[in-house]
């Protein structure tokens, strides 16, 4: 395949993509409680471990703007640590659009709650190697676009 074709199929997948978003988002209606709902992830760590006070630095910036819930995890397989934002957003931050620009708070904070993870499970947060490529491809660069907005959404 050509690279001009590539990019037209790049293109194509990307619009293609873009519809379903939108109609998805037609389809279901915004839920109000959203901006209240508990993120959350398991940590394999024993509760005692894991102190609110002594959150890894992603959590430590956002300080008081989010609530956190610490508790041992179903089945005794370690941690849920939880946090939400204790102020609700404004609906525009959480439309589809500004989710997709990563305007969205809830955004950074599931990456920060992900990056808290693996803070307390590895020691570090493991980063893909920089550029994967030695050289940038139509496919490459949407792929890259993707990546980024998947971290934010916990989704690719």
């Amino acid at each position: 395949m050509t690279s001009g074709k590539t990019l037209w199929a790049a293109a194509a997948g990307l619009t293609a993509g873009t519809v379903v978003v939108m109609r998805r988002a037609k389809a279901r209606p915004a839920d109000p409680a959203a901006a209240d709902r508990w993120l959350t992830v398991t940590i394999n760590r024993a509760p005692g471990d894991i102190q609110p006070d002594k959150l890894p630095s992603p959590l430590q910036v956002y300080g008081d703007r989010i609530e956190t819930r610490i508790r041992p995890a179903p089945g005794d397989r370690g941690t849920e640590l939880a946090v939400r934002l204790k102020e609700a957003q404004p609906d525009a931050s959480r439309s589809v659009p500004a989710r997709l620009a990563g305007q969205d708070p809830r955004q950074h904070l599931r990456r920060a709650l992900r990056e808290a993870k693996a803070l307390l499970e590895a020691g570090e947060v493991l980063q893909p190697d920089t550029p994967p490529t030695t050289h940038e491809t139509p496919g490459g660069k949407l792929v890259g676009l993707l990546s980024r907005r998947a971290g934010g959404e916990g989704v690719l």
